[in-house]
């Protein structure tokens, strides 16, 4: 009578040698798996779009991959990858109870045009360029001429313009 471990190395298989039904069953199992991390992890992760979870979500892709194609062990690889989600949900909990750990981890907005004016520092800082600033103009206004009054860096790495009242 096989076991259920013999019948785990027929379906899935073993190491880096497996067929297409073994690694279209893995990548079914890493589906479903992901598919319940991701909604354990919560909606930020595939909402929020903060360069943490864009990161978190690109390590978990990566790490899930080597189990569909047998390049690290399957339940070691699911274990790794259940334990990027459980410390991403920590801190985005953290981040919620502390906003000084949500600074530390998604960083804080940079204002960039103030009145009317580049702060050149301030841009910089950012490694942001005034053709950058100009981009986000001509996709707010459609015209990179249009008065700005504000323009801001958001944590997101979006530049949000405002245009000013007042014509030139």
């Amino acid at each position: 009578m096989p076991t259920l471990r013999d019948l785990g190395l027929v379906l899935f298989g073993d190491g880096t040698d497996l067929d297409p039904l073994q690694m279209a069953l893995r990548a079914l199992a890493v589906f479903v798996m992901t598919l319940a991390m991701i909604r354990m992890s919560g909606r930020r992760s595939i909402g929020q779009h903060r360069v943490f979870d864009a990161g978190t979500t690109v390590l978990l892709g990566a790490v899930l991959s080597r189990a569909v194609v047998g390049a690290s062990p399957f339940w070691a690889t699911m274990a790794a990858g259940l334990t990027i989600v459980v410390l991403h949900r920590l801190v985005a909990m953290a981040s919620v109870r502390w906003p000084w750990f949500e600074s530390l981890v998604s960083g804080d907005k940079r204002l960039l045009v103030r009145d009317g004016r580049r702060d050149e520092s301030e841009m910089r800082k950012a490694l942001v360029t005034p053709r950058d600033i100009d981009e986000a103009l001509r996709k707010r206004a459609g015209d990179e001429s249009a008065p700005l009054e504000r323009a801001v860096l958001e944590r997101d790495g979006e530049i949000t313009v405002k245009l000013s009242e007042r014509r030139p």
